[in-house]
């Protein structure tokens, strides 16, 4: 599992001439500005970075995620989605447009601005999704489902991409599980909002649904606007933002993300450049693990109001509001993930960990005999494979290096992740009603591959077990001074 990135050193008296992987101490030990100055600046960039993306990302995650909301106040019925795979069809028409441009969104983010392609993008969403709440055939829906996809392809993508350029790889960690948990809001009191705008049903003459499609949107098209001012640039850029940072304090990032990585001089735009790390057998293992989280991670999201319903026997008004603590439960236990992993600089252990906690909630939720111990399941599983997100982002960013070499990483891992979407929307079907025994056991498997908890001969399980010990191998070649590991002398990788 070489590496293109990776040199061999045959004299190993050179390993003086660069500095070795900087100590926290070292990352903190600024020319300028004191520790407590550079954390009150950093704070100042999470306040403002953080917060703005992990909105927009909530609005994203309510816009495509209202689906479930929407079809138990009662567009299952007069759309006909009940009927055979059309349910399905129409909740998974989002991903193919949504994987195919995104591998594009990270180059236009950084030669556009993310100000002015989020914002675009942000507002086309937003109309979009208005849009939905005028439709009368479930054909229509599906079309519309289609263009968001074309929209929405940029947000993660693209957020994930501008959060790793800003923070040291020992910072990001928190901060992706900040603008993940912020995300999660939408998952969390999506279902609650959904409620209450249904009960708008009949005014104007329209169904109670088509007010959570119609209200969601003009929402998401306001803070558009909005975005366009609160939203930063790159780091280099930082000073031309409005009301952040100035010049000084630009530098003081800059020296930071060079002394933990080298990376913070953008090398010019080659199509070449920019595809180099497809060569790299780690970049599509970090696909794979994307691919398996976010099977499980999105079936519930899409599917969990349907399950309350129908499985569960709960009201439809509970159904929308118990979607709530489970997710309450996973933003706990993605602060603690996040923490645990920036502390300790690990992501592997965490990773399976929280696999274990969804392989847990699983079967609780399929096969208990009570709905309250199966709604206990739900909080195991939704923790779980939630937590596992923001740490699956970390693990990848932490272990590239290089500006296109992370943008192209970034779209690979999220694209994978997609591709996860496409198999959540299809894992439970309506025909397996109510009880979606056949789903189950397919989260479960998808769970069993990210982890080490299978030990039977699946490929998936081999290929991660051989990074770990690829890197393991690399850091210790790197130590004595035989292979510059991703074209620094200081680097090391994160397992």
């Amino acid at each position: 599992m070489s590496s293109n990135s990776d040199e061999k050193v045959h004299d190993s008296s050179s390993k003086g001439d660069d500095e070795d992987v900087p100590s926290r101490l070292d990352l903190d030990d600024d020319p300028v500005y004191s520790y407590k100055e550079q954390r009150a600046i950093i704070h100042r960039v999470d306040r403002r970075l953080v917060v703005t993306l992990g909105l927009i990302y909530c609005l994203a995650q309510i816009d495509r995620g209202n689906m479930g909301n929407a079809s138990i106040a009662g567009m299952r019925d007069d759309l006909g989605l009940d009927i055979g795979y059309r349910y399905s069809i129409a909740v998974l028409v989002f991903s193919p447009t949504y994987i195919a441009f995104q591998p594009l969104t990270t180059v236009l983010t950084r030669k556009i601005g993310p100000r002015i392609f989020l914002t675009a993008i942000t507002f086309l969403w937003g109309a979009t999704q208005i849009g939905f709440g005028f439709v009368n055939k479930w054909t229509h829906l599906a079309g519309l489902r289609t263009v968001l996809g074309i929209f929405e392809a940029g947000v993660y993508p693209s957020a994930v991409y501008l959060l790793a350029t800003w923070y040291s790889r020992y910072d990001v960690g928190k901060r992706y599980f900040g603008f993940y948990v912020i995300g999660c809001i939408a998952l969390a009191f999506g279902g609650i909002l959904a409620y209450g705008l249904m009960q708008m049903d009949g005014l104007a003459g329209r169904s109670g649904w088509g007010w959570i499609f119609i209200m969601e949107g003009a929402i998401t098209c306001a803070a558009s606007f909005l975005a366009y001012f609160f939203l930063v640039d790159f780091p280099e850029k930082a000073d031309r933002s409005w009301r952040f940072l100035n010049t000084d304090e630009r530098d003081l990032i800059l020296r930071r993300i060079d002394r933990d990585r080298d990376d913070a001089k953008v090398e010019p735009f080659t199509l070449g450049r920019f595809l180099r790390p497809a060569l790299e057998l780690k970049i599509w293992i970090f696909g794979l693990i994307s691919f398996f989280i976010i099977t499980t991670s999105s079936a519930v999201a899409i599917f969990l109001p349907i399950i309350l319903r129908d499985n569960m026997g709960f009201s439809i008004a509970a159904s929308q509001c118990l979607i709530a603590p489970p997710y309450t439960l996973g933003a706990l236990v993605m602060a603690l993930s996040a923490y645990l992993g920036d502390h300790y600089h690990v992501r592997g252990p965490i990773l399976i960990a929280n696999s274990l906690l969804t392989l847990v909630g699983l079967p609780v939720m399929g096969f208990a005999p009570s709905p309250g111990v199966r709604y206990f399941g739900v909080f195991l599983l939704t923790a779980g494979a939630n937590a596992n997100i923001p740490v699956a982002l970390a693990y990848q960013a932490n272990n590239t290096r290089g500006q296109w070499n992370r943008a192209f990483c970034s779209a690979i891992f999220v694209a994978f992740g997609g591709v996860g979407h496409i198999s959540g929307a299809t894992i439970f079907r309506s025909q397996d009603s109510p009880r979606y025994i056949p789903g189950i056991a397919g989260a479960i498997a998808a769970t069993l591959l990210t982890t080490d908890l299978h030990r039977c001969n699946v490929l998936i399980i081999v290929c991660v077990l051989g990074q770990s010990a690829y890197f393991y191998r690399a850091n210790k070649q790197a130590d004595r001074g035989q292979r510059i590991l991703e074209g620094s002398k200081g680097f090391r990788y994160t397992i």
